[in-house]
């Protein structure tokens, strides 16, 4: 008969085999103290944030037996939202909720994934990273391969209970992966806490049995998953470690609760007003002058001033003298002509009232167009685009921080270069209106600058008190306030996420005033090959499910969870506006609805062109609904 002592020992014993083994399939030099000395040194000093690699993780034999795994039993989808593209597998996507039970189709799969979360491995992780102890019980692994085209954006990873966030690279074991096929893992400064820069400062080219991982840190672990460029597979693992949980080792009562409440995710931030500050262009609508609403309210009013039904609107609209000579003559030198008799105006203003939205295509007038696009093709084909936000010269600027969009943008503004934290605060405290105007005569005789004097031109023209006259025919809307933006997206860097309008809070007590907003939008790119909408660049406007958790809007299947999950099905998709020339849209907006510019692909022709508006409106009509 064994006496207890000898029960304590032989388990003991059969500890130290297990761990043993464990060890053997990781690189032997892990187990070294001068290694693992060395590794803390360097993730101690390393920047932007504290983040590491280790080639080599594991036994080669074993990872060649994952990859050929992965290839011959999982199947990979293309999933796609704002953030990211990504060949995603399917029921095998997150490996904790596989049944461990049944391991004849991946066993190898299921042994890196016990090592992986094992004591030893994760002990020696939580000491090189200064993380502490990790939880052995909450394992978060999924598989991914980016293949050409796909890409994943700007994030912190801040979600739950993240403490290490790792990614183990997969792609051919026998073939050098190149900084020129992309899919690197770039790595981002902050220059204030959730503000990330503009540009990445450090870039890690994954090779096949390499380990990336980073300490989670709210505000300041920001980065990105290159475009991949080539034909080629970029496999990889991805995997976060956690917060001890109850009765584990290092579990301290309360702590991953306070962690969640204190830190909220990506989506979260930019879903609230506290970047509001820090975010460029503003999103600040002018408040229109009172006279200019006065002429708009007299337009949707009748002569002895009751006011109009739907039907005494409309006719207004045929009535052939209700835009002036003047009026018209002015239109006419921008907007086609069949989009200015009663016929064309009237047809807008039906299918506008029956949807919220309205697509003009061939909107400006031909003489007007072909010259714009001659200009605009010139300034692709004959100056290099400024990829770097320190490279962006006047009138442009760079659209800041990364984790909510990045484009160039002229927004009548004097430009600043918005690098440092004292910059921001200088540009804070020094606010001014836009002036498309003054902006005009400062550009004058300036060398180069061809095409973006005739864009600031058509931003004067939708500042105009006729257009927006004539915006109010075609919507029955009165416009409260406008802002017009000059965008320039560049292929295989730009981008916005999804996020929800903002109403203007000067504007909430004003008589009629809706919960929306109106949008227009005029295409001008001169490119083709954005139909498909493989290389990016649509607008897409889609429902916000207020009923869903949070948690459950977040993505957990690829390397973010920052963005809500797509609707299968395309449910919620409202509009999807490919890159065309000369198209203008209007869409009436409310907070339910998202809209975002999907990422242009290096694989654009060109760069995606738009001029942007947005207006606060009311309805001057009885009905409100």
């Amino acid at each position: 008969m064994k006496r207890k002592g000898d029960t304590q020992e032989n388990g003991a014993k059969q500890i130290q085999l297990e761990e043993d083994k464990v060890k053997s399939l990781f690189n032997e030099k892990l187990w070294t103290k001068e290694y693992r000395e060395e590794l803390k040194n360097q993730i101690d000093t390393s920047a932007p944030y504290h983040w590491g690699n280790i080639h080599q993780l594991v036994s080669d034999d074993l990872l060649r037996s994952v990859r050929k795994e992965i290839e011959t039993e999982i199947h990979f989808t293309k999933k796609e939202t704002d953030i990211y593209k990504v060949n995603q597998s399917g029921d095998l996507a997150n490996l904790s909720g596989l049944d461990w039970n049944d391991l004849s189709r991946l066993p190898n799969m299921y042994k890196l994934r016990e090592i992986l979360y094992s004591d030893v491995y994760r002990d020696f992780i939580g000491y090189v990273t200064g993380a502490g102890k990790l939880s052995g019980s909450k394992m978060d692994m999924s598989v991914n391969t980016y293949t050409k085209g796909c890409h994943l954006l700007t994030h912190d990873d801040v979600i739950g209970s993240r403490r290490i966030s790792f990614i183990l690279y997969l792609p051919d074991p026998d073939r050098k992966w190149k900084p020129q096929y992309g899919g690197g893992l770039r790595l981002f400064s902050s220059i204030l806490p959730n503000i990330p820069e503009t540009d990445p400062c450090a870039k890690f080219v994954p090779q096949f049995n390499e380990i990336a991982f980073f300490k989670v840190l709210p505000g300041f672990s920001f980065h990105d998953v290159e475009e991949v460029k080539v034909d080629k597979h970029r496999l990889s693992i991805q995997g976060w470690y956690h917060f001890p949980q109850e009765g584990e080792p290092g579990y301290t009562p309360g702590q991953e609760e306070a962690w969640v409440k204190n830190n909220t995710s990506t989506l979260s931030q930019l879903e609230t007003n506290v970047l509001q500050d820090f975010e460029y262009p503003k999103q600040e609508r002018d408040i229109l002058p009172h006279h200019q609403v006065k002429h708009f309210e007299k337009i949707l009013f009748a002569a002895d001033g009751k006011k109009v039904d739907e039907d005494e609107v409309k006719s207004v609209v045929q009535d052939t003298d209700f835009l002036s000579e003047e009026e018209y003559n002015y239109l006419s030198k921008f907007i086609s002509s069949e989009h200015l008799s009663k016929e064309g105006m009237k047809k807008l203003q039906t299918f506008f009232l029956a949807n919220s939205t309205l697509q003009i295509k061939d909107f400006l007038n031909e003489e007007y167009s072909e010259m714009l696009k001659e200009m605009i093709k010139a300034e692709e084909l004959e100056k290099e685009c400024p990829y770097l936000a320190k490279d962006v010269e006047s009138p442009w600027a760079t659209a800041m921080p990364a984790h909510k969009w990045r484009y160039m943008y002229i927004d009548g503004k004097n430009p600043r270069k918005l690098l440092k934290a004292s910059d921001i605060m200088e540009a804070l405290n020094n606010e001014e209106l836009p002036n498309f105007e003054l902006l005009r005569e400062t550009l004058q005789g300036t060398e180069g600058v061809e095409a973006e004097l005739k864009l600031i031109d058509l931003a004067i023209f939708y500042k105009s008190t006729m257009f927006k006259k004539y915006l109010t025919l075609l919507t029955t809307l009165c416009p409260l306030s406008e802002q017009i933006l000059i965008r320039r997206f560049r292929p295989g860097n730009d981008f916005t996420l999804a996020t929800q309008c903002r109403l203007n809070e000067f504007l909430q007590d004003v008589e009629g005033v809706l919960d929306s907003i109106l949008v227009g939008n005029l295409s001008l790119t001169p490119t083709d090959g954005w139909e498909s909408g493989e290389v990016g660049g649509y607008e897409l406007y889609m429902i916000d499910d207020e009923n869903a958790e949070t948690e459950e809007r977040l993505h957990k299947d690829v390397e973010d969870a920052s963005v809500y999950r797509t609707d299968d099905n395309g449910d919620s998709v409202l509009v999807n506006s490919p890159p065309t020339w000369n198209t203008f849209n209007l869409v009436l907006r409310d907070q339910s609805v998202l809209e975002f510019v999907k990422y242009v692909s290096w694989a654009a022709k060109g760069s995606r062109w738009d001029i942007k508006m947005e207006w606060d409106v009311k309805y001057i009509s009885e009905d409100k609904e």
